[in-house]
C-alpha cells in the first residue's frame, strides 16, 4: 500500500531541516538571533530602528545585521541601513512569509565575524510566517493598540508559537477603545506566563526594558 505523505508536511520538514542548518551557522560565529512577526503597520522596523539606536549607543555596542522580508521594495532595509545597521533585503514576490531557504541565501551577504545581533524581520502577516522556522534562537511578535484587543482570538496559531510579545503604541490607549485585560486574558490561555513588553517605538516609552532583556539574552548566548 502506497503511503501518501501531504505536500504541506513535505514543505515544512525540508524547511525545518534548513532551519536547523541555519542556527549552526549563527551559532558557530556566536550570533544571537531573533524573527520579528507582525501585522503590517505593526511597527515591526520602528522597533527595529529603535532597537539599532539602543544598542549603539550602549556602554558596549553591539553590532547588529538584519534581514528585511518583504513582497516587494527596500525600504525598511533601507531604513534598518540608516539606522546603523548591515541589512540585507529579501523580496518574496508574493510569498506572505520568510522560509530558512530565503534566510540560509541572505547570511553569507554578511560578515558574520562582525555581527552579535541578528533580527529578521519577517514579511507583515499573522498568519503563515507562524508556521516556519527560520533558525533565529527567539521568535518576537510585535503587536499594536490600533489593531484591537482580539487578536489573540484571531490569531491563536501566531499567539501560540512565539517567545516573546511587544505591545507597540502604547501611547495610543487613550485614544483607542483597547481593552488590555481582554488582550492579556487571550495571550495567557495561549502562551502562559509570555514574556511581555509593552513600550512605544514613538515616545521611546518602555523601550529601556526591552533593550536590557536583548543585551542579557546575547551576553547569556556568548558564554
Amino acid at each position: 500500500m502506497t503511503k501518501r505523505v501531504p505536500v504541506v508536511e513535505k514543505i515544512l520538514s525540508a524547511n525545518d531541516r534548513v532551519a536547523e542548518e541555519n542556527r549552526a551557522v549563527l551559532d558557530r560565529h556566536n550570533i544571537f538571533s531573533l524573527n520579528f512577526m507582525a501585522s503590517p503597520g505593526a511597527g515591526k522596523t520602528s522597533l527595529i530602528e529603535r532597537t539599532i539606536q539602543g544598542l549603539k549607543a550602549h556602554v558596549d555596542p553591539l553590532r547588529l545585521a538584519v534581514i528585511d522580508g518583504d513582497i516587494a521594495t527596500s525600504f525598511d532595509a533601507d531604513r534598518a541601513a540608516a539606522a546603523g545597521a548591515a541589512a540585507v533585503q529579501v523580496n518574496t514576490g508574493g510569498e506572505c512569509h520568510l522560509d530558512a531557504i530565503m534566510v540560509r541565501n541572505a547570511l553569507p551577504q554578511f560578515d558574520l565575524s562582525s555581527v552579535d545581533l541578528l533580527i529578521v524581520e519577517n514579511v507583515g502577516n499573522l498568519v503563515c510566517p507562524a508556521s516556519f522556522s527560520l533558525g533565529t534562537h527567539r521568535s518576537v511578535l510585535i503587536a499594536s493598540i490600533p489593531e484591537g484587543d482580539d487578536k489573540p482570538y484571531k490569531y491563536p496559531g501566531m499567539y501560540r508559537g512565539v517567545d516573546v510579545l511587544v505591545i507597540n503604541k502604547i501611547d495610543l490607549l487613550p485614544y483607542v477603545p483597547f481593552r488590555m485585560d481582554f488582550f492579556q486574558q487571550g495571550v495567557e490561555i495561549l502562551n502562559q506566563g509570555l514574556l511581555t513588553f509593552p513600550l512605544s517605538c514613538r515616545t521611546g516609552e518602555g523601550i529601556q526594558p526591552w533593550l536590557e532583556w536583548i543585551i542579557s539574552q546575547v551576553g547569556e548566548h556568548r558564554r
